[in-house]
């Protein structure tokens, strides 16, 4: 077995976490939607970009900070929504957001957690989001999202890719409950039904029941009437959306596929990046989250005209492996081949990384041959 001292890489974290969490936690966290194509491919996209890198440019000194909605942190590399910490470690996302804090970037809290807005906010200060989902009772989403604001979460992501569950076979054959010592901390009290035990999956009875398939464009402009909190609008893949999500007021668009849980044979969200930036014309950011387990993935995103990635599944893997100390060793190795990248590549500052420094598979004829 490797010894927690002697992990070298963020998908290190993955191996050791499947020998510690019993079956159907892991699974939870790993599975993707049916074929598990687009789980892959989140991955393979990444190796289909190869490095254009600069020489002789005095990278004796490398600057990775940069802002996010005015937001000032460390690197462009941020936590996303994961539901069910403390499945993975007793002290679950409040260990998540102090790991955030220590590492000066911004995590975002799901609406599934098992930790409260309340409670995450208590850890002491940071940069927090807060991800929602959109329920069938407008009232409990109103209340959770002033709760979240009043507890100084500084962004809404919308997530906008579920009216419903995607097909994930691993829950469906484990019958995946949330353990019964765990609750949905931020509806405790709020009588919106529970997950239970089914001969399905009970996340997706769950969400089944809860989540509003009416979700439409106008519901983006509902939120601003509740909040001021500036609204990301979380799982876009497509030039059309990113335009109408501009159009409806959206402070940034997070390209994702839902960690490839909901529609297999989507593509790959670095192969959607482009196309969502291109539509986005700087009018507003567009960060990256799915698949980022390197440095060099960062790097590729940035190159691609991403504002930031969020990392999502390695936070889980390395809670179970080491609680708070392994999402820091997560953070701490991501920036430090993030760093490595932009020197190897002649970039001193994030500004510096550009198209020109990498080749797609997907570009011209010529850039094909190449590689």
């Amino acid at each position: 077995m490797t010894y927690i001292s002697e992990i070298t890489n963020v998908m290190e974290y993955e191996a050791l976490a499947k020998e510690k969490l019993p079956k159907m936690v892991y699974d939870y966290y790993a599975s993707g939607a049916e074929d598990q194509w687009t789980l892959q491919e989140n991955r393979n996209a990444f190796s289909r970009i190869l490095f254009r890198p600069r020489i002789l440019r005095d990278v004796s000194k490398i600057d990775m900070t940069t802002t996010v909605l005015g937001f000032n942190i460390s690197m462009p590399i941020m936590i996303a929504p994961t539901a069910f910490q403390k499945m993975a470690h007793p002290e679950g996302e409040c260990a998540t957001a102090r790991a955030a804090s220590a590492a000066g970037t911004i995590m975002t809290l799901s609406s599934w957690a098992t930790s409260s807005v309340e409670e995450v906010s208590s850890t002491g200060p940071g940069i927090r989001f807060f991800q929602l989902y959109v329920t069938k009772h407008r009232n409990v989403d109103a209340q959770l999202v002033k709760r979240a604001e009043r507890a100084g979460f500084k962004a809404i992501a919308l997530t906008v890719d579920t009216p419903r569950l995607g097909r994930r076979e691993a829950d469906i054959k484990n019958r995946f409950v949330l353990p019964p010592h765990l609750t949905l901390k931020n509806y405790e009290g709020l009588y919106i039904g529970k997950m239970d035990k089914t001969d399905d999956s009970g996340l997706a009875s769950y969400v089944a029941n809860q989540i509003d398939r009416s979700l439409n464009w106008k519901d983006v402009k509902w939120l601003q009437t509740i909040t001021s909190l500036p609204i990301l609008v979380k799982g876009v893949l497509t030039a059309e959306d990113a335009s109408l999500a501009i159009q409806y007021g959206a402070a940034g668009i997070i390209v994702s596929n839902h960690g490839a849980r909901q529609l297999d044979y989507v593509p790959a969200t670095v192969m959607a990046l482009e196309e969502v930036v291109q539509a986005a014309k700087g009018r507003v950011p567009v960060f990256l989250d799915g698949g980022v387990r390197r440095g060099t993935d960062v790097f590729k995103a940035l190159a691609l005209g991403a504002s930031g990635v969020f990392v999502g599944r390695p936070v889980p893997f390395s809670l179970a492996v080491d609680g708070e100390a392994g999402v820091r060793k997560v953070l701490q190795m991501l920036r430090d081949e993030f760093e490595l990248t932009m020197a190897l590549s002649g970039c001193r500052s994030l500004k510096e990384i550009t198209r020109n420094h990498i080749v797609t598979h997907w570009d011209t004829p010529g850039a094909v041959a190449r590689l």
